[in-house]
């Protein structure tokens, strides 16, 4: 959608150009004083409509309003990896509502987004009162259906348990491209944008809590898991950086996000893909085009055939990876050919024929890399001028550009073959370059064995979880192979997610008041 004052700029020049007969000058003709359009009232951050109930279906034909704190165990438990050992047993009952806001798209027009607020209730003191806020930004999805209302999901439902059920109020927007948005597109880790709707859902979801019986503190956190990690970082920079006098964080807890964007790029254009690249690269891409930020003149520039003629816009979409890889619509997480180079060693499954991106596309990033490399120091990482057009947007949307001035705790795990720990790292010593050591950050790394140091607890509870991935896929199968492998497809989503959620928290409830 173009910006309204965009689509006025040609009547504006017409006009200022007529000329005026009986002696009118400046912005006079024929005698009617023509006054230049003033610009439109922004909508951002305004509610559409009201909040509503979103039910939820705990068991076979029973639908509720409120989930109680044992339903939501129950739930948990049957369907959530390591259930309430990890989020507790809920304390408060919760009730998710659904509703939509005002914010804008990659190119600042108005357009409508979705979202949830989570409202605890119940007796105990930790349910009453004014509660603190949670604004939460989910991880990448490739189903436009997404809905952080649905606590029958698993993300929503893990977030419910986490902190709804422990007394928070949680804002979770869909984000523009989701349920509740009439986009055609996601804006996927186009910074500016995504902090945007982040802000203008929390915005309209304020206006939204009497009708919902949220009685807010003034403590808001700000957190987000992969992609959400990325975005809630974006969203607190944006907070602290453009709108000091409206926002005031107590605390932040980006979580296994992509910060490094132009770091992470390079290495996978460099020969080391990660899990999910012939998903993630396409909706970045697709983003930077919409964002106006001319990538490509046709997608055939930059993938193979058959995929070209219908990527653009795939995903979000409709259909699962699986199905889109079963059609024929994206290869099976293979990006360069068989004999691109470089190739990082085990990394191979993906290379092949029957792969997305093409050699000539790839050797003119790489080229642009070996011209203008960046992340040369810790301190300056982007002090670098890249030519080509995907390492330009990569770095325009690195988030290594401020320095967080409030209690701020990065989470991941250093074997995650989806966001690389490296982008944690790349962060943490980014913003201590920036700082002294007085900065407030903390980081933790779940994987990390070492016998003594903080968080041990959570560490070994990691290493066990693991172990019980493995021992359960070994028994199953008799694959060490396979086993080794289930414990990498759970890594990010399964594994790390719970234990780096769950620490956000308690770092949350022990920040102090800003």
């Amino acid at each position: 959608m173009r910006d309204a004052r965009l689509a006025l700029l040609p009547l504006v020049l017409l006009l200022a150009s007529c000329g005026g007969g009986g002696g009118n000058a400046g912005n006079q003709s024929g005698g009617v004083v023509v006054t230049p359009p003033s610009p439109p009232v922004s909508l951002r951050g305004q509610l559409i409509g009201s909040a509503t109930v979103a039910p939820v279906t705990v068991s076979a034909g029973v639908v509720v309003n409120t989930v109680e704190p044992a339903t939501l165990k129950a739930l948990v438990d049957a369907q959530t990896d390591f259930g309430s050992s990890i989020t507790g047993n809920p304390t408060c009952a919760v009730t998710a509502y659904r509703y939509t806001y005002h914010t804008v798209d990659s190119l600042a027009a108005d357009t409508p987004a979705g979202g949830a607020i989570y409202v605890p209730s119940g007796g105990n003191a930790a349910c009453q009162g004014g509660r603190p806020v949670l604004l939460y930004a989910h991880g990448t999805s490739v189903r436009k259906s997404t809905d952080m209302a649905d606590l029958s999901s698993s993300e929503p439902r893990l977030i419910a348990a986490l902190f709804a059920a422990q007394g928070y109020i949680v804002v979770a927007p869909n984000y523009v491209g989701y349920t509740g948005s009439t986009a055609g597109y996601h804006p996927y880790l186009d910074a500016e944008q995504q902090a945007a709707d982040m802000i203008d859902a929390l915005r309209a979801a304020r206006s939204a809590f009497g009708s919902v019986n949220a009685s807010a503190s003034a403590r808001l956190m700000v957190s987000g898991y992969s992609q959400g990690g990325f975005v809630a970082m974006a969203t607190q920079r944006a907070m602290q950086t453009k709108y000091v006098t409206e926002f005031t964080v107590t605390a932040a807890a980006p979580l296994s996000g992509p910060y490094a964007l132009s770091q992470f790029g390079d290495a996978i254009f460099g020969g080391a893909p990660t899990t999910g690249s012939a998903a993630f690269i396409p909706m970045l891409i697709n983003a930077g085009q919409h964002a106006g930020a001319a990538l490509y003149t046709s997608t055939g520039d930059i993938y193979e055939n058959p995929y070209a003629a219908a990527i653009a816009d795939l995903l979000p979409g409709t259909q699962s990876l699986g199905d889109l890889v079963a059609a024929g619509k994206l290869p099976n997480d293979v990006l360069f050919a068989s004999d691109s180079l470089p190739q990082a060693a085990g990394y191979g499954s993906f290379f092949g024929p029957d792969h997305l991106i093409k050699t000539s596309y790839r050797n003119a990033y790489l080229a642009d890399l070996k011209d203008h490399p960046c992340n040369a120091s810790s301190a300056a990482p982007l002090n670098c001028a890249p030519a080509q057009s995907l390492r330009k947007w990569l770095l325009k949307n690195d988030l290594r550009t401020y320095t967080p001035n409030l209690p701020m705790f990065l989470c991941g795990g250093a074997n995650d073959p989806v966001v690389p720990y490296a982008n944690t790292s790349a962060a943490e010593a980014y913003f201590r370059a920036q700082a002294s050591a007085s900065l407030p950050l903390t980081v933790l790394d779940v994987d990390d064995n070492a016998v003594l140091g903080p968080y041990r607890t959570t560490r070994v509870e990691f290493a066990a979880a693991k172990a019980l991935v493995r021992r359960a896929t070994l028994d199953q199968t008799g694959s060490a192979a396979a086993a080794d492998q289930a414990v990498k497809d759970a890594y990010h989503a399964g594994l790390v997610a719970p234990f780096c959620l769950r620490e956000a928290r308690a770092f949350f409830d022990s920040a102090p008041s800003r």
